[in-house]
């Protein structure tokens, strides 16, 4: 599994996003690189942010097309901090692509500023269906997930799908 997936990571081409209607996102514990003030907590349970849409970034300290797509999420953070909330969520120890310090020093080289963290659940990547690197999670805030994207997102099409999802 681990191989299949860091063969996906090498590729980082644009996805294809599912469609809506695939359940509820599972839920898991978050434990905090950065953010903790803007969540409430230094670990957190991805359902504690029902109530508002989350647009959860799956990636890793050792992905060239993770660190590609990050300036982008940083901006779409920026803008969109009061309508959702984005969580990049590090799986590098699940890819073979990198540990919490390079997923640390990436963070800081590219100066992100937007809430993430690691989990240690490894039925997370499954659950969520990540099979590229990154994998981006569109959840409404009801919790049901809304659109997967595996692959790098631009600016233009995470708020594209983000306004789709809040106007629903």
């Amino acid at each position: 599994m681990v191989l299949v997936l860091v063969l996906a990571a090498c590729g980082g081409g644009a996805g294809d996003s599912a469609p809506a209607g695939n359940g509820l996102a599972p839920d898991f514990s978050i434990s905090l690189y950065q953010g903790s003030a803007e969540l409430g907590a230094e670990t957190i349970n991805f359902s504690d942010l029902r109530g508002k849409p989350v647009v959860l970034n799956f990636w890793a300290g050792l992905c060239p097309p993770c660190r590609a797509e990050m300036p982008d999420l940083q901006e779409f953070y920026m803008e969109f901090k009061d309508r959702a909330t984005l969580i990049g969520l590090d799986v590098g120890q699940f890819t073979g692509l990198g540990t919490q310090d390079a997923a640390r020093s990436l963070l800081s080289e590219l100066s992100i500023t937007y809430p993430a963290g690691f989990t240690t659940d490894g039925t997370v990547m499954r659950g969520y269906k990540v099979l590229s690197m990154p994998t981006t999670v569109f959840v409404d805030s009801s919790g049901a997930i809304f659109r997967t994207w595996g692959g790098v997102l631009n600016r233009e099409k995470l708020t594209e799908i983000t306004n789709e999802m809040l106007s629903q």
